[in-house]
């Protein structure tokens, strides 16, 4: 006996269903941002957890915990897609959210992408990798690349101090090129070909970086990435969002509301945006 397709309005229905994405605060707006570029039509339902910011100082099984709980709001929101904008949650939490979500949406990290790209575009070649403590120490991105032997030489540095100097606006200036400099003149990224950028907070000093290197290291950021792997993904299973006159309207949670985040969220995802306070720990 042979299973009937779906019919053609059950696969609309599935395709206007959002794209949904969480992050310890508002960096994984840039990621929101990529997506947004890339795949105009589609509808964008993100969760900041303000309350539990940042999450690259937090325990592994606290970090578990926030994103199942931010998973359960997303999946209540009819999500298709989960994207796991934060690269301390995707270090921590990603096989257990895919675990828990099942079938019921994909699961996609900002980590696998990347790794894939340095795979194909960097075999044989030294790379450096900069992220907070927690992505750094988890050593899942030197894991996942020397599980591909294409001959990658990964070599990583914390860099605490950039997430919040960043979110309080310390960039684009002499203190923040200095603090920039300090770490990527650190012997362990030395003679490096390309520098992955692993916190969705460090496209805002992309420019710096590059300019630091004068040329001599290519800067990857990972949310374009990502990005195009999310586009690949709905392609694949009939899942991009139809075409629309209107813009889709999206959703920005936070579990924590100040306005100084509000004003922050302009810079990430370069559009007005308003922030709804959803206190999911209450």
């Amino acid at each position: 006996m042979t299973t009937a397709a779906p019919t053609p309005a059950v696969s609309v229905a599935l395709a206007a269903r959002p794209i949904g994405m969480f992050d310890s605060g508002i960096g994984g707006l840039t990621v929101a941002r990529a997506v947004a570029q890339r795949l105009p039509h589609e509808r964008i339902v993100y969760f900041g957890d303000t309350a539990h910011l940042p999450y690259g100082d937090k325990s592994t099984a606290a970090i578990q915990a926030y994103s199942i709980k931010i998973c359960d709001l997303l999946l209540r929101q009819h999500c298709k897609l989960i994207v796991i904008a934060c690269n301390s949650a995707s270090a921590a939490a990603y096989e257990l959210v895919r675990e828990y979500v099942g079938s019921k949406a994909q699961v996609l990290s900002v980590i696998d992408p990347i790794v894939a790209h340095l795979g194909q575009a960097y075999a044989g070649h030294r790379v450096g990798l900069i992220g907070t403590k927690q992505t750094v120490n988890s050593n899942v991105y030197k894991k996942k690349v020397d599980d591909l032997d294409a001959g990658v030489d990964l070599q990583s540095l914390a860099t605490p101090l950039l997430v919040p100097m960043i979110e309080e606006g310390f960039f684009r200036n002499s203190i923040s090129d200095d603090i920039i400099g300090t770490y990527l003149g650190n012997p362990a990224l030395a003679d490096i070909d390309a520098l992955v950028l692993a916190c969705t907070h460090y496209p805002l000093i992309k420019e710096q970086i590059a300019r630091f290197y004068a040329g001599r290291v290519d800067v990857l950021d990972a949310s374009d990435v990502v990005a195009a792997a999310a586009e690949s993904y709905l392609a694949a299973h009939g899942l991009l969002a139809p075409a629309s006159a209107t813009p889709p309207a999206h959703h920005f949670y936070v579990s924590d509301f100040t306005r100084s985040f509000e004003e922050s969220t302009r810079i990430f995802f370069e559009q007005e945006v308003h922030l709804e306070h959803y206190p999911l720990w209450e």
